[in-house]
């Protein structure tokens, strides 16, 4: 008998099971969520792939980063944008402090933890909250790599052309300004959205 699927160990409960499937169900709508961001082919990007790509960039810091919790990092990073799938993204040049866009995006991310079993949706829920506020070490660090990761998927993309690249060079500086790591990937970015810039 595999070392997995040992006879001594709990059932899963099958509602919680279900519960949880029918999250997954619901936030497959992520998919479906297009950003103002295209993919280097030219396709509209998805809220989703745009998560998959930050997961992949905080993985790959993970050396720059001693004393950062990884997995609270990658988990910050996964939940940050799930509201979405519900009420769709906010193009960052159309976003404004007072735009009531946090506190939406926070019910909707609620209303998509329903099914999840209580002690799920409320560490989902801390997560969300941990993300928004922006405080904690890995808090800065999702939110500042996910301006980067725009920012990169702007010059990548094969955009429209009027599509405004000098918007990426102001773009989430606060963010991006709060840890040295961060600072250094950003002048990066900005290197090549500068070279992007001169391209006729």
């Amino acid at each position: 008998m595999s070392d997995i699927a040992k006879s001594d160990e709990p059932v899963p409960d099958p509602g919680r099971l279900s519960g949880i499937i029918a999250f997954l169900q619901q936030a497959e709508a992520l998919k479906d969520t297009l950003r103002s961001g295209h993919t280097g082919r030219g396709r509209a990007e998805s809220s989703a792939e745009h998560t998959w790509r930050l997961c992949l960039m905080a993985m790959l810091f993970e050396k720059e980063l001693p004393g950062i919790d990884m997995a609270r990092l990658l988990k910050l990073c996964i939940v940050h944008d799930l509201g979405e799938a519900i009420s769709g993204d906010v193009p960052a040049i159309h976003q404004t402090a007072d735009d009531g866009r946090i506190l939406r995006e926070r019910q909707d991310f609620k209303s998509l933890c329903v099914s999840l079993p209580d002690d799920l949706a409320e560490e989902m829920l801390e997560l969300w909250d941990e993300y928004s506020a922006g405080e904690t070490p890995e808090a800065v660090l999702a939110k500042g790599l996910d301006k980067i990761e725009t920012i990169l998927q702007h010059v990548r993309g094969l955009n429209p052309p009027d599509f405004d690249y000098a918007f990426n060079l102001g773009y989430g500086r606060e963010r991006t300004d709060k840890h040295p790591l961060l600072k250094a990937v950003r002048g990066l970015a900005d290197d090549l959205t500068r070279a992007r810039m001169a391209r006729p």
